[in-house]
């Protein structure tokens, strides 16, 4: 499905935002195109107060710096307040239960649940019992809130979506399990080279293969052939790499010989935090090739396009 023949209602069904894998390509373009106005009436200083006097709670499992910076300007922005509540295994394990959060926070005119660093088969529970919007941001299966920022770096770079080709990188991860079905979905060809023991999980190819074909190799220098985006991640974002992940790993460092290979119009993407030297080389994540800003910028106009989108 071409993007540019859609024309958006401004409106999805989910109510809530867990995976990719739940949104059909349609609700995918409304974000995509949502995500668009929210960056046209930034880019003016045109008010966006759609969310005046609605409060978010940030259920934070883990660390952050950009999501959550993106985040709470981005609530600000559209007129709401945040508020960030603890949370950690320990409070799980002492009793507190997942209705009886959900449900009270509601009754303090919360009007969304945003969530990192917890659990699909936790979110899901979350998401049975809670009348108001569930939005993981990021977690070890999918960080769907990445892939919607790129997805739209992307079609704001090359003006469309279907046709291009994208080369994921390096070692697996959850980020690349959403990239590579929000691309598929999206009418992009997707490729991804990976050292076998530090590839995909099966269950990510075989999620994202239900809807279009993904090819899997461990070679590089093939996988980059025609590419349009050459696309890596943090080898480990919480924990030091160790010698021989890195040794493993070395081949599949970006830099300029493999962009060479990727053809003279490939750009480069990271999600950042990025490691120079280790899974990419300076000169191409600081190069005249690289999107990574734009993929930053782009993460708070996605998600004011979420929140606006989900939260009724």
């Amino acid at each position: 499905m071409d993007i540019n023949r859609y024309s958006p209602s401004y409106g999805i069904g989910n109510k809530h935002l867990l995976k990719l894998y739940d949104y059909p390509t349609e609700e995918i373009f409304e974000i995509l195109y949502a995500t668009k106005a929210m960056k046209a009436k930034f880019q003016l200083h045109e008010n966006t107060r759609i969310l005046q006097d609605v409060t978010i709670a940030l259920l934070f499992g883990d660390t952050s710096l950009r999501t959550r910076s993106a985040l709470e300007i981005g609530i600000r922005q559209l007129g709401g307040d945040c508020v960030n509540l603890p949370y950690s295994e320990g409070d799980m394990h002492a009793g507190e239960n997942i209705k009886d959060i959900v449900n009270v926070i509601s009754r303090y005119g919360v009007g969304a649940l945003v969530t990192r660093g917890i659990g699909l088969t936790e979110l899901n529970e979350f998401c049975a019992v809670s009348p108001i919007p569930i939005i993981n941001s990021t977690n070890d299966s999918c960080i769907p809130i990445q892939t919607l920022c790129d997805l739209y770096t992307i079609w704001e770079t090359f003006g469309k979506l279907e046709g291009l080709k994208l080369t994921y990188v390096g070692r697996g991860s959850a980020n690349a399990h959403s990239l590579i079905m929000g691309a598929i979905k999206c009418g992009m060809e997707v490729t991804v080279a990976t050292p076998a023991e530090y590839g995909l999980k099966q269950y990510a190819i075989d999620g994202a293969s239900q809807f279009g074909h993904v090819t899997i190799t461990e070679n590089p220098a093939e996988a980059v052939k025609g590419a349009d985006i050459v696309y890596t991640d943090n080898y480990n974002y919480h924990s030091a790499i160790s010698e021989h992940e890195r040794e493993a790993l070395a081949p599949y460092r970006v830099d300029k010989e493999l962009m060479a290979k990727a053809g003279r119009g490939a750009y480069f993407m990271h999600a950042l935090p990025a490691n120079r030297g280790v899974e990419v080389a300076a000169d191409v994540i600081d190069g005249e090739r690289s999107l990574v800003l734009e993929q930053g910028e782009n993460k708070l106009h996605a998600i004011k396009a979420i929140l606006a989108l989900l939260i009724k």
